[in-house]
């Protein structure tokens, strides 16, 4: 059964947005890089030996920035529940391939939302961490792993029959409660001895809720009102500056307030803040 993805959700509204924008970014990047090593060839100025060191300098530091902006669009795309789940399977062979350990899977329903990029890395980074814990505190023979979805939440258990002597503040617990705390989930452990140990997840699909829009809660001057309206369409320092008839630095200035105001630390912040009145 094929998954649908809700486009008419805001979160993923923000998501495909925000993929528009990345592959725009890296076709700009891509074109400027192109236009860069041809004109290293065919200077003048530049003997064969140094154009070819010069041009392979500049597509190795494109290749770089490539990988990393690649690694951040994937974080921010949506995976099918039922893959993300299938991608876990596939993780996890390798460490109980040469164990005895029996592993269960409980497939999550296909009609369950589609996962946020980092919500399924993250969830996948969980339940391998938790194999491990079990495996090295409860010498288990069974694990159960089971993922669900209630539309608002992912919802992760994962049950043994080691000799459940495992608690939420165990040190092998430790990288799973910070990696459910950055996504602000919720994370419990309920062992029995002797029968082994059960570890609920819950993480939420959706970012939370963002403050009202700061103009309505902060006083701001017709000026920073107009600056930020300059930022929400894109509009850099210098342009801002141009179209107000303002000093660059004043321009700055400005921004600097509506950051510090906003509670917020960057400009793509203070755009989605924008963008959400």
């Amino acid at each position: 059964m094929t998954e649908s993805v809700d486009l008419t959700s805001p979160a993923s509204r923000a998501l495909v947005t925000e993929h528009e924008r990345i592959v725009a970014e890296q076709a700009d990047r891509h074109a400027v890089t192109l236009e860069s090593i041809l004109a290293i060839l065919r200077s003048s100025r530049l003997d064969d030996r140094a154009a070819r060191t010069l041009a392979t300098e500049t597509a190795a530091a494109a290749l770089v920035g490539l990988r990393t902006a690649t690694d951040r669009q994937r974080s921010s795309l949506l995976e099918p529940v039922t893959g993300a789940f299938a991608r876990l399977r596939s993780d996890l062979r390798p460490l109980v391939r040469h164990s005895d350990l029996d592993v269960q899977f409980v497939e999550p329903p296909t009609t369950g939302r589609a996962l946020p990029g980092e919500v399924a890395h993250e969830a996948r980074a969980i339940v391998r961490s938790a194999v491990l814990a079990l495996l090295d505190r409860g010498a288990p023979h069974r694990v159960r792993i089971q993922w669900d979805c209630d539309g608002l939440h992912l919802l992760i258990g994962i049950r043994d029959d080691g000799e459940g002597r495992l608690t939420a503040h165990d040190d092998s617990l430790r990288p799973i409660v910070e990696r459910v705390s950055a996504l602000n989930g919720a994370f419990e452990v309920a062992s029995t001895p002797g029968w082994g140990s059960e570890l609920s997840v819950s993480l939420p699909l959706d970012p939370p809720p963002r403050p009202e829009f700061l103009d309505e809660t902060v006083d701001l001057s017709p000026r920073e009102r107009e600056v930020l309206n300059l930022i929400v369409a894109g509009s850099r320092n210098r342009v801002i500056a141009e179209k107000l008839g303002i000093s660059e630095n004043t321009a700055k200035f400005h921004v600097s307030n509506l950051l510090r105001k906003a509670g917020v630390t960057t400009r793509a912040e203070l755009v989605a803040l924008g963008a959400s009145r």
